[in-house]
């Protein structure tokens, strides 16, 4: 009895990443292998995909992932617990092309909302028997431009049938955005619940106004305890302060506040005319400001300047580094966190971003000061930014599963892993070319490796008794 006691004692106390060596799942990353936060562990469940993009979990579990340019994929999971998972079924639900990035569920789960970059379509969805039901409808239309062509869908949990659909400027510095009646640059929310089923659509010009002067707004959410929603814009390339270039360090991309889907504040946010400090070193006529304050720029008009630029518009409550693209924001359900996904630079000298980081809330609000350059924490992050953006993962949606795991894509590489907090610090299964990265298991402390010798007893006993 002792003897069959014991190993099983030992098996159980070994660590998880000891055990997640016999996950069926061996797919490995084809580049260095990303870098985990102290506490997590992450594996690639996915492969294969054109350019995935935004993603979200069905009432049943399944994964419902839009790869742009294919259309809607569904994905059924093979759960051996942890970040142990597998896809036992693809699915093509939705085919069309012309999907490129947005979806949602109604709250019920009973329809799935996606957009392109004119409509935001509609189908009934029964995701017991995974399949759509009933043709397209659409909801919201005439978004068509040029420039930035996702479409965000946000479902408001705290104010059914309200659809929140952000739009982006048409090119870099899109002056007709001044005018609010443009429809670009903003953030929308629509009442989707009273159209009839004959309705042909809301024009997006007639939706409530959210937000607007974002440039682009990719990231938005909504927070589960107080119902504030806030987004992550991506600001301006290639700026000229004063006729000297400071692209490279300037300006901060934006964490920013809309109130809520109920009483959204409806206010401007500054884009194309004022834009957010983030390195004040060699910033020209610096003056007061500092990080998280707003600027002019030099093709600003004449009314605008540093003072209305901060009296007038609404400074975002954290800036974050220039160029770092973030395209997604999700939070935890106690709201104690916001997760956000790092797309990665083009725009400056050297790679920054290329990451999923972690930003702490209490009450609603961000922890760290609106002036802070520290908020955002790196969750899982490329091990080497100078490979970026070949050699590197991109990651863009993000989303929770009901046993909290967080899930994300990567479009450039056509992947889609998962993040489990409280896995061993060393990555599990999601193993590349870059030994040096972590790609094996090591024993990271002397408790581990003394379980490890265990594991190896175990199995000793198994087949000698």
């Amino acid at each position: 009895m002792v003897k069959r006691t014991l190993p099983f004692l030992a098996l159980a106390g070994l660590p998880s990443v000891v055990l997640a060596a016999d996950c069926a799942n061996t797919l490995t990353v084809g580049y260095p292998t990303p870098a985990v936060a102290d506490g997590w562990a992450f594996r690639l469940v996915a492969n294969g995909f054109t350019r995935p993009r935004g993603l979200v979990f069905d009432n049943d579990g399944g994964l419902l992932v839009v790869d742009s340019g294919v259309g809607l994929i569904h994905l059924t999971l093979k759960d051996d617990g942890g970040t142990c998972l597998s896809v036992s079924e693809k699915t093509t639900l939705i085919g069309n092309r012309n999907l490129n990035h947005g979806v949602a569920l109604s709250s019920d789960g009973s329809a799935i909302y996606v957009s392109t970059s004119d409509k935001v379509l509609s189908w009934g969805y029964n995701s017991t028997s995974v399949k759509v039901t009933g043709t397209s409808r659409t909801l919201v239309k005439d978004m068509a431009s040029g420039g930035h062509t996702t479409r965000t869908l946000l479902v408001s949990q705290k104010q059914p049938g309200l659809l929140l659909v952000s739009r982006g400027s048409d090119g870099n510095m899109d002056m007709g955005t001044l005018d609010i009646n443009s429809g670009r640059s903003q953030i929308r929310s629509f009442n989707i619940s009273l159209l009839g089923q004959n309705s042909d659509g809301i024009n997006y010009t007639d939706g409530d106004v959210v937000g607007w002067g974002l440039r682009n707004s990719v990231g938005v959410a909504e927070h589960p305890s107080t119902g504030g929603i806030w987004s992550v814009e991506n600001s301006v390339d290639q700026l000229q302060r004063q006729g000297e270039d400071i692209h490279n360090d300037n300006p901060g991309e934006e964490l920013n506040y809309h109130g809520t889907a109920e009483k959204p504040d409806g206010r401007n946010y500054g884009y194309p005319s004022c834009f957010t400090v983030w390195r004040t070193d060699d910033f020209p006529n610096i003056g007061s400001l500092k990080t998280g304050n707003s600027f002019a720029v030099d093709d600003a008009e004449n009314s605008v300047n540093d003072t209305t630029c901060n009296a007038d518009f609404i400074s975002p409550r954290l800036a974050l580094p220039p160029h770092t693209t973030p395209l997604d924001i999700k939070f935890t359900d106690d709201g104690s966190t916001a997760y956000v996904s790092f797309h990665g630079s083009w725009n400056r000298d050297e790679p920054a971003g290329y990451r999923v980081a972690s930003i702490a809330f209490k009450d609603g609000q961000p922890t760290a000061a609106n002036d802070s350059q520290d908020a955002a924490v790196d969750l899982l992050t490329n091990p080497d930014l100078s490979k970026c953006p070949g050699s590197c993962f991109r990651p863009v949606g993000l989303a929770f599963d009901s046993k909290k795991r967080l899930w994300l894509t990567s479009d450039s590489t056509g992947e889609i892993f998962v993040l489990e907090r409280g896995g061993n610090s060393t990555n599990t299964g999601s193993s590349g070319n870059d030994d040096s990265a972590g790609s094996r298991y090591r024993p990271s402390s002397a408790f581990d490796r003394v379980m490890a010798v265990l594991f190896v007893v175990y199995i000793a006993v198994v087949y000698l008794s």
